[in-house]
């Protein structure tokens, strides 16, 4: 009957594919943990070395999947995103013996690391710009590849041999850190600051909030310093 054949691939579904899911999304809370481990271990290490009281090495918890960590001038925002998200039809990847051997793998859990300005937060600067400098995907197995700035974005694509494990943790952290630090913020054009609003000269005599972000320069820095 027709009705219980459907009835039987709806409960396939939830017992294959809405399983999956959700153990994916369990695991990202595992995973974001140890991000978070990981990110206050580098910090303790750099704090031990750094005694000027002007250079900023702390964090503030957003909750479960988000964390703002203050390095120098930079805030690096790591969130974990509560869904699981497939690879489209067309990437290249499904056409791997990896991906191949199993769909499953092409399902994954995302982490995503934004670069702000410090200023922008401390002084509530809601208009200034933050840029995506990562976006971690894992799956099932915890294998992963990430998608980014600089060493972030050419290191991490073997998404077949490469393992999220405390090393590889680490790892991706310190790299954030050197390309949050080394993406610095340059003179914007003349004729891109000859010209303001009343409400803007407002704002500034009132917090300095004249709408800031990294990228209002005339290029970005080349690329992160590498980290072996």
């Amino acid at each position: 009957m027709k009705i219980e054949q459907n009835r039987k691939v709806i409960l396939d579904l939830l017992k294959s594919k809405a399983t999956l899911k959700q153990n994916i999304a369990a695991d990202a809370t595992t995973i974001f943990k140890l991000f978070n481990d990981a990110i206050n271990t580098e910090l303790e290490a750099l704090q031990l070395q750094i005694k000027d009281p002007r250079i900023r090495l702390f964090t503030k918890e957003k909750g479960q999947f988000e964390k703002h960590v203050y390095v120098g001038s930079d805030v690096l925002v790591f969130h974990a995103h509560n869904n699981v998200f497939r690879l489209p039809d067309d990437n290249p990847l499904w056409g791997t013996h990896y991906f191949k051997e199993d769909d499953d793998r092409g399902f994954f859990g995302v982490i995503y690391i934004y670069n702000f300005l410090a200023q922008s937060f401390l002084q509530n600067r809601t208009q200034d710009h933050g840029y995506l400098i990562g976006r971690i995907m894992f799956n099932k197995d915890r294998h992963f590849m990430i998608e980014g700035k600089g060493q972030l974005g050419t290191l991490f694509r073997d998404v077949e041999n490469m393992e999220l494990n405390e090393e590889s943790i680490k790892l991706v952290v310190q790299m954030a850190f050197v390309f949050a630090i080394e993406f610095d913020m340059l003179i914007p054009p003349f004729e891109f600051v000859s010209e303001m609003t009343v409400e803007e000269a407002q704002m500034i005599s009132n917090n300095s909030q004249m709408q800031t972000g990294k990228r209002l320069g005339f290029k970005m820095k080349s690329d992160d310093k590498e980290i072996i």
